[in-house]
């Protein structure tokens, strides 16, 4: 048996950002036109108006300021309102594919090591460009990695899930080194139109290097880890190759973007993630309060702050659960790897912290980690 260790982190930031303010002017000018096309119906009370954002309602709903996408334009056309990305050429690396290489290369870089010295690429992620070839194999080729690789979706809990698939192997022998990469375009799966929701997600990409410790100088030795899934249809996506299209190429149901119950989704995953992330602890004999640090899924503050408060038994203090969600917005399953990526270099050796992601399913993955 071996021990596994993550050894580095990469983060592909996209190029464009689109803030708060510049979202809220698009969706606005979007209701407006509805709302002026369709007056009659409203003002005879059969049809709802939209209503306005605005930043302050998207700010206290999620605590997110910004977000980074691979379109721009596309986004903020409020005749369109989704990202205009070409479908690419066989002869072409696929989007998804491209951001994860960098992100790869990113990891590689920082742990001082070759593509071809990986021997598994798992691609984690909510939603996938195309059902095959598979995406991680398209990683493995244009990284020169050796061995096999795969695709998985655990929607936001991919990437802790494909850690513990990666860790599980490294544990039995069968790969040396493995990259779980999570390249996230959520923009393409968002439904801009929809005021409950339109400002959740942000595009990334992550790539989190997994080895044997005895081939590591330092990192974070992966004590354990816990994954646990309950079906729910209160967080869901339809898209798949049943959609039927209309001519604009835009799905022609609701259910075919991303859809939340959010009442509900708080109710219950709250706690289930809460007992879950103690129930881990106290199986690894760990005690909360030696924890470092809380890399939690990046979906909504208030939810973390709760899930922190539950875990620690307080309100958690400075960085001990940190944030990304200004800056990044919802990432999916690559969120837990950015704050991970972002604060960890402080921890000192010995020092014990967690990664834990949750969301549709639902799911719930967690990895505990202690510095070496």
């Amino acid at each position: 048996m071996f021990t596994p260790a993550i050894t580095a982190t990469g983060v592909y930031v996209p190029p464009h950002t689109i803030t708060n303010d510049e979202l809220v002017v698009a969706f606005n000018a979007y209701a407006d036109r509805v709302n002026a096309e369709n007056a009659e119906a409203i003002a005879a009370g059969t049809l709802e108006a939209i209503p306005h954002s605005s930043s302050e309602f998207i700010l206290k709903a999620s605590g997110i300021e910004s977000r980074y996408v691979m379109d721009k334009e596309g986004v903020l056309d409020p005749a369109r309102m989704y990202p205009r990305l070409h479908q690419r050429s066989d002869d072409e690396p696929g989007i998804m594919a491209e951001m994860g290489v960098a992100a790869c290369r990113t990891a590689l870089e920082k742990a001082g090591r070759r593509g071809d010295e990986v021997d598994l690429v798992i691609c984690a992620a909510s939603n996938m460009e195309r059902a095959y070839p598979a995406i991680a194999v398209e990683i493995q080729k244009l990284i020169g990695a050796k061995g096999f690789a795969f695709d998985m979706n655990v929607a936001c809990s991919s990437a802790t899930f494909g850690i513990q698939a990666a860790a599980d192997m490294i544990r039995a022998g069968s790969v040396r080194r493995a990259l779980v990469v999570n390249p996230e375009i959520t923009s393409g799966h968002l439904e801009w139109r929809d005021r409950d929701c339109h400002f959740i997600f942000g595009d990334v990409a992550t790539a989190t290097l997994i080895e044997r410790r005895e081939d590591a100088a330092h990192g974070f030795e992966i004590r354990s880890t816990r994954c646990a899934t309950e079906f729910s249809n209160n967080i869901r996506n339809n898209n798949g190759f049943l959609r039927r299209n209309r001519p604009d190429g835009m799905a022609d149901r609701r259910d075919m973007q991303f859809m939340q119950e959010g009442r509900k989704v708080f109710k219950e995953v709250l706690p289930m993630v809460s007992a879950h992330i103690l129930h881990h602890l106290g199986d690894d004999g760990v005690e909360a309060g030696a924890l470092k640090r809380l890399w939690l899924h990046q979906a909504n503050k208030t939810m973390n702050d709760f899930i922190g408060r539950k875990v620690l038994g307080r309100d958690p203090e400075g960085n001990e659960q940190p944030n990304i969600l200004q800056e990044f917005a919802n990432t999916s399953s690559a969120g837990s790897i950015i704050a991970f990526d972002r604060f960890s270099d402080d921890l000192a050796p010995g020092d014990l912290g967690l990664i834990c992601s949750f969301g549709a399913g639902y799911s719930v993955g967690s990895v505990i980690v202690e510095r070496f």
